[in-house]
């Protein structure tokens, strides 16, 4: 074998076992970090540590599933929500992969989801962001739901963590138009007195079927923002109106 064929594959040996190292490094600090958190508590406190491996194993995902984000509409947020401004932020939902590729497009605004309860017991991964102040609704018992919205209010008046959560509450499976809203989630706007950031996402639902094949174009839209002074002065229902109208012109096009 030519020695210079040799140095080459020598040096691309080496590339990949360092590339392996740190990749088993990097699993297993995640591994060892979860075990620090405790799977039963609902956490009051933000960890920029733990927000620090959510977004960096969110990113090593994105790339290894081959998603291309097209994102519009940044110009409306940033424009209606000063940097530091708490806010809660409603979107469509189709895919399980919605709420992590928004918080990966969204990366310096530390949105906590309100998710399934099923959600947070993923191994390792369900520990981590329940550690970022992502929290379980039961849309079953109202009373329970009441208090996980009192609870995600208080994180945004204590400037831990923006709150994001879906009308629909569940998946919409069909992927067409949006199910039914439960208005009662926007009641978390009115307790924090913060805008409501309304937002689209489509795309997702084809992550799956695509991998290993070909990439994935996922589109997220911001469509509007309605400001905390208006909050104020709207009823759940108003809030969820616009919104479902927003979203729902916004899907058809």
């Amino acid at each position: 074998m030519p020695e210079v064929i040799k140095t080459v594959l020598i040096v691309l040996g080496s590339c990949i076992g360092l590339i392996v190292s740190i990749l088993l490094t990097y699993i297993l600090v995640i591994i060892i970090s979860s075990l620090f958190v405790d799977s039963k508590r609902i956490y009051d406190k933000h960890s920029r540590y733990y927000r620090f491996l959510l977004q960096s194993f969110t990113s090593l995902t994105a790339g290894v599933m081959g998603v291309r984000m097209h994102v519009s509409g940044l110009d409306k947020f940033t424009e209606a929500i000063p940097a530091g401004q708490r806010f809660l932020l409603v979107q469509n939902h189709r895919s399980n992969f919605d709420p992590i590729l928004t918080w990966y497009v969204l990366n310096k605004q530390d949105i906590a989801f309100v998710s399934k309860e099923k959600n947070m017991h993923i191994p390792f991964f369900g520990k981590i962001i329940r550690r970022c102040c992502f929290m379980s609704i039961d849309r079953e018992n109202a009373r329970e739901a009441l208090k996980t919205i009192i609870k995600a209010s208080e994180l945004i008046k204590d400037n831990q963590v923006s709150i994001g959560i879906y009308p629909e509450g569940t998946r919409n499976k069909e992927c067409k138009g949006l199910l039914p809203f439960h208005n009662g989630v926007f009641k978390i706007a009115q307790l924090a007195k913060v805008p409501v950031v309304i937002t689209t996402i489509h795309g997702t639902e084809n992550i799956h079927k695509n991998y290993l094949r070909r990439r994935t174009d996922v589109y997220m839209d911001i469509t509007g923002v309605i400001s905390a002074e208006d909050v104020g002065k709207m009823s759940t229902k108003e809030m969820a109106a616009i919104a479902e109208q927003q979203m729902t012109a916004h899907l058809d096009n």
